[in-house]
């Protein structure tokens, strides 16, 4: 992984602190639900984890 300098993505930085949204509430979701996955894994199929997504 290279590393730039902030200079390089001065619109992207600028952009993140001066927007009224972000992707926080999509991450916390994802988050959720990889969560789930890694609980439910080799544990049950489908079905279940379908179920479990659905009632969290």
């Amino acid at each position: 992984m290279v590393v730039s300098p902030v200079g390089v993505e001065l619109d992207a930085v600028l952009a993140g602190l001066t927007l009224n949204y972000s992707s926080g509430i999509v991450e916390g979701h994802v988050n959720r639900l990889k969560t789930l996955k890694r609980q439910m894994y080799n544990r049950a199929g489908l079905p279940l984890l379908r179920k479990q997504v659905l009632l969290a």
